[in-house]
């Protein structure tokens, strides 16, 4: 009846164990006790997850810290050092650097993710072929989704325009803007929104990322959104103006953020690196409280990995997780629920899919070394195990103490 159970399993929310019974990819029953005859696993009461889901991640520009000298860890020179490293990325080296970060990830219990890749004339679409191969070649373990993306601006240099167009064209899954590059804001918006439009694609802009609450790309994001009835379909990464607003401001923009069903990718480790730098006491956060924010789409991703953009990383889910939960202080019971949903469940919606553990469901599922959920959580737990599409895609065995004889 079941290609594989999977014995004693702690649900998030259920009350005793579960057996989970697996056929062709989906979770085909739930149940206290299976009696059934099947190969099986045993998850010995440790806490079973829907795959972690990554909203929000370059892997064309991971793991090269050894091409850039940092000086002064301000956003303007990772933006100028990593410029000045592109010309010679090779496609063989970005999918080396990006299957690395994939491994780890996939490693850490991470089973879907969007990455954003550069195309422009410096990079031309050499980058983007590696990330076609990458999410070939990782689908047994993780959902690729590629965001064809423009770093540098667009207005002043419309030839990536062209470029994005021709990706659009080649597969990439969606289109992403960077305005604080540009030297016309609203018209870089308007210009990826255009290309949205006509791929039927989902947009994404890293957007107001500094400490300024009196600049700001958000309202226009959020006029296009509503103008081309793409609600839903909408996600903006850092924002970071928005942790500088005083508490009314910021109820604000959670509210306008909802009604135009914008979402919002709070990224803990680069916000919090480049960030208040011209603080030289009590240095700002940075980091949008994004858990407190009600039915705002939120969820929390890693960005970057070892560049000048975040100098360390693991591409751990619930590591960042447990960073921002520290950072933001969320303690209480119902706050550690709310930003693990911001790595699952909430993840996932933002992405425009679903991630669940129900009859029905695909059989996209992590084991944690933690009996709940929240537990994971606050322990930054490892992972053991996983299964994609119910078939086994990782396992890592427990610590093990060994005192002497």
């Amino acid at each position: 009846m079941f290609d594989l159970i999977l014995r004693g399993a702690q649900l998030d929310g259920a009350e005793g164990l579960r057996d989970l019974g697996l056929k062709d990819g989906r979770i085909a029953a739930i149940e206290p006790h299976l009696a059934a005859a099947a190969p099986e696993s045993q998850a010995h009461g440790l806490f079973l997850s829907p795959g972690l889901c990554d909203a929000h991640v370059h892997l064309d520009k991971a793991c090269i810290l050894d091409r850039c000298t940092l000086c002064e860890g301000t956003l303007a020179e990772a933006v100028r050092l990593t410029a000045a490293a592109k010309p010679g990325f090779t496609e063989e080296d970005v999918h080396a650097r990006g299957r690395r970060v994939l491994e780890q990830a996939v490693l850490h219990g991470t089973q879907r993710m969007r990455s954003f890749v550069e195309v422009d004339p410096r990079a031309g679409l050499r980058s983007f072929a590696a990330l076609l191969r990458l999410k070939a070649e990782f689908a047994w373990a993780i959902d690729l989704q590629i965001c064809a993306f423009a770093q540098e601006g667009l207005t002043q240099e419309m030839a990536t325009f062209d470029l994005l167009e021709e990706a659009c064209r080649q597969g990439a899954d969606m289109v992403g803007g960077c305005p604080y590059t540009d030297p016309d804001p609203a018209r870089h918006v308007a210009l990826i929104f255009d290309l949205a439009e006509r791929h039927g694609m989902r947009a994404d802009f890293h957007l107001d990322f500094d400490l300024d609450p009196g600049v700001t790309s958000l309202p226009e994001v959020l006029r296009q959104t509503t103008a081309r009835g793409m609600q839903g379909q909408v996600s903006i990464g850092h924002a970071t103006r928005l942790s500088a607003l005083p508490p009314a401001e910021l109820a604000q923009a959670a509210e306008a953020l909802r009604e135009a069903g914008v979402a919002l990718t709070v990224l803990p480790a680069t916000d919090l690196f480049l960030m208040g730098r011209g603080a030289d006491r009590l240095v700002p956060r940075g980091v949008v409280p994004a858990h407190r924010l009600e039915g705002v789409a939120a969820s929390l991703a890693t960005n970057n990995v070892l560049n000048p953009f975040t100098p360390y990383g693991d591409a751990s889910l619930m590591r960042m997780a447990n960073l921002y939960a520290n950072v933001a202080q969320a303690a209480s019971a119902a706050e550690m629920a709310r930003v693990y949903r911001m790595i699952a469940q909430d993840a996932a919606a933002a992405m425009g899919a679903r991630a669940e553990i129900a009859v029905g469901a695909p059989a996209d599922l992590v084991l944690f070394d933690a009996p709940s959920a929240e537990a994971a959580l606050r322990q930054a737990s490892p992972a053991l195990a996983g299964w994609k599409a119910g078939r086994p895609s990782f396992r890592r065995p427990r610590g093990e103490l060994l005192p002497p004889s």
